[in-house]
């Protein structure tokens, strides 16, 4: 055999858990002799209780001899359930709960030892039923209060040093500690442990005067130890009032409606305004100081929690292969960290660019170092090369993410975004088609309806082609309809701040303009929902709210860059650029749409414009992709309209200027 057998007598070496415990060092041991000496006092005391504050010298002999065996029995178990291992300086409801089971399991074991072994060998009388009870209750209570005092001892310190009255040497002169008041936002979950870090924390340098919360019910009442004062709209009158230094605001699953209220509060008062992040980011529902930052755009955008099957998500990657294209930007970025998170058996990182695919690829291995991560350098354009990927590594589901997205700079080269949003669309489609691809998500934009520029053009015939691959395919193919994401590589707010920090113009199209918001997780959250819940064909859509003035974004985010919109930072309208518009809508005229079973997700379903016949887009698509290549500008155009009928030709040529200076 080659099989190598560890020997018997190594495992009986091995210690088990019952022994490390026994052979651990006894910590705590001024409370085990607190626990000894008080134990036969309670069961006298329990007894005094029971015989009406009296003990008759034959129940005093009892009570004596139950006494006698109260630390024999209790104090083992106690040591076995780690009441001695505990820190008590920092008690709180797990200690208490860690008593209360410790002192009933005490009294239970050692009623037992009395009643089926010590009273029928008459070594002991008879014993009142009800001994047990009282006995477990005030174990309960002499076994907490030296471990409780401990923990409000140390919190009177800790007050103390926030209040620069001491500190740990014995000369009384160390450094003062100079905590600054502060205000906080809620008073739920959050709130309450964000109060129990910053008792534990005093370097941090807060005190907590006052909490406010819109709640009618929490006004007046005190949460852990700090009263609420008020509502939201009481927040500036209370900072005057108390000299607030910071408003913190504790509410991490709140709509950025909320967010917004508070920070226009706090404007003028001169405080600086931080936020817990936002539940999304809060995976593992805990709340630290570390997490307090100041408030960011995305804060104020944020809507309500999507609650989101995780998982049938989970199901439907787990233990699959997964290829996902534009590995490396933005969208696909995120993919694949919550794909990862799924516990596929393969991961393939496709991309064009090699820095961000090395970049996302190291991320990945550091953060899932047991899953297999194929990182692929290739261009969707080159269907050779796709196919040999597609025969190499059989994925069972396709998220194509790769895709040129910058309006401009699209408008410039109509060619380049022909054949890498259309073409490597179409490559991608049909090769999954052919190696029978499970589930595959196509990421589309709201630039594809009733489009005005080329960008949104060449995303609507992509859409176009992966409806029209949806009816050949034996999986299932789904397009998502996404709005602006915030915080993508070469979207709007990441210029807004590069304009603020040079200091300004930050330059807006029209004040007018109005676009949808999706941060980078709710979009990805809402491709891997549309992964597993369509049956073919189907483009999804989030509903997301109210679209948002781009002139109140920008003023936004100079306020929380600490300045003054118009004052500080000037904003200057330039103009819509070409291929923009207005306003973006999320549904074709002609489409069907209706609510998914998901409460925050769009369905929707062709319509009359793109039900082409096969042939006949692909000999369409196969014209334009020649135009383009050719570098026919004007007959790329004419195709691109003759395709998508409401995509207007622009009525007269733009002038070469780099887009990439304006927003």
């Amino acid at each position: 055999m080659t099989e190598h057998r560890r020997p018997l007598r190594a495992y009986a070496r091995r210690p088990t858990r019952l022994m490390v415990r026994l052979l651990a060092p006894i910590r705590n041991r001024h409370l085990m002799l607190w626990d000894l000496v008080t134990q036969p006092v309670v069961i006298l005391l329990a007894f005094w209780l029971r015989l009406d504050f009296s003990l008759s010298p034959s129940y005093l002999d009892v009570a004596l001899r139950y006494g006698l065996v109260a630390p024999l029995v209790k104090v083992p178990i106690f040591y076995l359930l780690d009441i001695y291992r505990r820190m008590w300086r920092y008690s709180g409801l797990d200690e208490a709960r860690a008593i209360v089971v410790a002192a009933g399991l005490a009294a239970a074991a050692q009623a037992l030892l009395v009643y089926l072994i010590l009273a029928p060998l008459g070594w002991i009388g008879a014993v009142p039923r009800s001994i047990p009870v009282l006995d477990a209750l005030l174990t309960t209570a002499v076994v907490a209060l030296p471990r409780f005092a401990l923990a409000v001892a140390n919190r009177r310190r800790r007050a103390s040093l926030r209040r620069g009255q001491g500190g740990d040497d014995d000369d009384g002169e160390s450094e003062a500690i100079s905590p600054q008041p502060a205000l906080v936002v809620g008073a739920g979950d959050a709130a309450f442990h964000l109060l129990q870090q910053i008792d534990a924390n005093p370097g941090y340098g807060y005190t907590v005067v006052g909490l406010v919360d819109d709640a009618p019910d929490k006004q007046g009442l005190i949460l852990f130890g700090v009263p609420v004062l008020g509502p939201l709209d009481a927040l500036p009158e209370l900072i005057g009032r108390l000299a607030v230094r910071h408003v913190i605001i504790a509410m991490p699953s709140a709509p950025g409606t909320v967010l917004r209220r508070a920070v226009k509060l706090c404007q003028g008062a001169g405080v600086k305004v931080l936020t817990l992040p936002g539940m999304r980011d809060m995976l593992d529902g805990r709340v630290t100081l570390d997490r307090l930052r100041q408030v960011e755009l995305a804060d104020l955008l944020r809507r309500e929690p999507v609650q989101s099957d995780l998982a049938a998500v989970r199901a439907g990657i787990a233990g699959r292969c997964v290829l996902v294209t534009g590995a490396g930007g933005s969208i696909g970025g995120e993919l694949c960290r919550q794909i990862a998170a799924s516990d596929p058996c393969c991961l393939v990182l496709l991309g064009h660019g090699e820095n961000s695919v090395y970049a996302m690829n190291n991320e990945l291995h550091e953060r899932f170092p047991e899953l297999r991560l194929e990182p692929v350098i290739a261009d969707v354009r080159d269907r050779q090369r796709l196919a040999h990927l597609f025969t190499r590594y059989e994925p069972e589901l396709v998220f194509h993410a790769a895709a040129h997205k910058h309006v401009p700079l699209m408008e410039q080269n109509p060619e380049d975004a022909v054949t890498n949003n259309i073409l490597g669309t179409q490559n991608v489609l049909d090769l999954a088609v052919a190696h029978q691809v499970q589930r595959l998500v196509l990421i589309s934009t709201d630039k594809a309806v009733n489009p005005t520029s080329v960008m949104g053009a060449t995303k609507r015939v992509a859409e176009m082609l992966l409806r029209d691959a949806a009816q050949r395919a034996q999986g299932v193919f789904v397009a998502v309809r996404f709005g602006n994401v915030l915080g993508s590589r070469g979207s709007v707010v990441p210029l807004f701040a590069e304009q603020i920090a040079r200091g300004g113009p930050v330059t807006v199209t029209d004040p007018e303009v109005k676009r949808y918001f999706m941060t980078i997780p709710e979009a990805v959250e809402l491709v891997l929902q549309a992964s597993v819940m369509g049956r073919g064909g189907e483009v999804f859509v989030l509903d997301m709210g109210q679209p948002v003035r781009i002139l109140d974004l920008a003023r936004d985010l100079i306020t929380l860059s600490g300045l003054r919109p118009e004052i500080d930072i000037p904003i200057e309208i330039i103009g819509l650029r070409p291929g923009e518009k207005l306003f973006e809508e999320l549904v074709l005229s002609d489409e069907e749409h209706a609510r998914s079973s998901h409460p925050k997700v769009f369905v929707f379903r062709d319509g009359v414009n793109g039900c082409r016949p096969h042939d006949v887009l692909c000999q369409d698509v196969a014209a334009l992709v020649a135009a383009a290549r050719s570098g026919d500008r004007t007959d790329v155009l004419d195709r691109l309209h003759r395709l998508v009928p409401e995509y207007g030709l622009p009525e007269a040529a733009y002038p070469e200027s780099d887009p990439m200076k304006q927003v």
